[in-house]
């Protein structure tokens, strides 16, 4: 796969969940849709949103529940896109969908690989792929980023680190949708900062990328170590995506 095949798949991916085209997240022109239900939607997203914001760094996507667009359409106008993603201006819209029984709730960026910087990286211990079948007694809190306890039947592959047998890291991918997995990946404390992570996850992409899928990886923009690891890894930043939740939901977790 070359970047520009890699972007293609993300954006044509974006388009579906969304409700637009691909060529609307890219157009440098602001765009309103109507959010609406499809069944080849990353299969973690809850559809339709309320309001869910994407920017592919040209012009922002917003996808909104009947009766949002005039709201959202005057907060996307009213500031550059990018800043549309953060204090102080995010508190405008906060408060405008506030009204709604709305709230802000998640905040990510998206990163795809870099297929002219990515390379499987050497890994300070042995390590070995992993299926489904390997993963039945591992849905506990140390592997919580790298696997799904809610939808096991996505997750589809790994890569395991191990230190005598045990295991000490761990990447693995959820197949979100037709063309592209999402990498999570776990390191316990004592085995950080050894170059684990990045060689799981490089490795991982690159078998992703076997199997014809496009791998992406998400974090949040205050998590300096998974970001960190990204980039050590091979990918770069390619959208950003919020995505506004009823308060009562916010508060639910807030209270988790």
């Amino acid at each position: 796969m070359t970047n520009e095949e890699i972007l293609k798949i993300a954006l044509e991916q974006s388009a579906i969940d969304l409700g637009c085209s691909a060529a609307d997240l890219i157009s440098g022109k602001n765009k309103i849709v109507i959010s609406k239900q499809s069944s080849a939607a990353r299969k973690y997203l809850q559809l339709p949103f309320d309001c869910d914001l994407v920017y592919y760094g040209k012009n922002i996507v917003a996808s909104v529940k009947s009766g949002l667009e005039q709201i959202v359409d005057e907060y996307i106008s009213s500031y550059p896109a990018e800043h549309c993603f953060e204090t102080p201006n995010m508190h405008a819209l906060n408060n405008a969908l506030s009204e709604h029984g709305l709230g802000i709730c998640f905040m990510a960026e998206y990163f795809l690989p870099d297929m002219e910087q990515m390379k499987r990286l050497p890994c300070p211990f042995p390590a070995r792929i992993l299926s489904q079948r390997d993963f039945r007694d591992l849905y506990t809190s140390e592997w919580s980023n790298a696997l799904c306890e809610k939808r096991k039947e996505l997750d589809v592959l790994g890569i395991g680190a191990y230190d005598n047998g045990r295991l000490i890291g761990l990447a693995a991918c959820s197949a979100d949708c037709d063309t592209m997995y999402q990498i999570g990946v776990d390191v316990l404390p004592s085995y950080r900062k050894m170059g684990v992570a990045s060689a799981l996850t490089s490795a991982l992409a690159a078998e992703i990328i076997g199997l014809g899928k496009a791998p992406f990886y998400c974090a949040a923009w205050s998590n300096i170590g998974s970001v960190r690891n990204a980039i050590k890894s091979g990918f770069r930043p390619a959208w950003v995506e919020m995505t506004a939740k009823p308060i009562d939901t916010i508060n639910s977790m807030n209270r988790r």
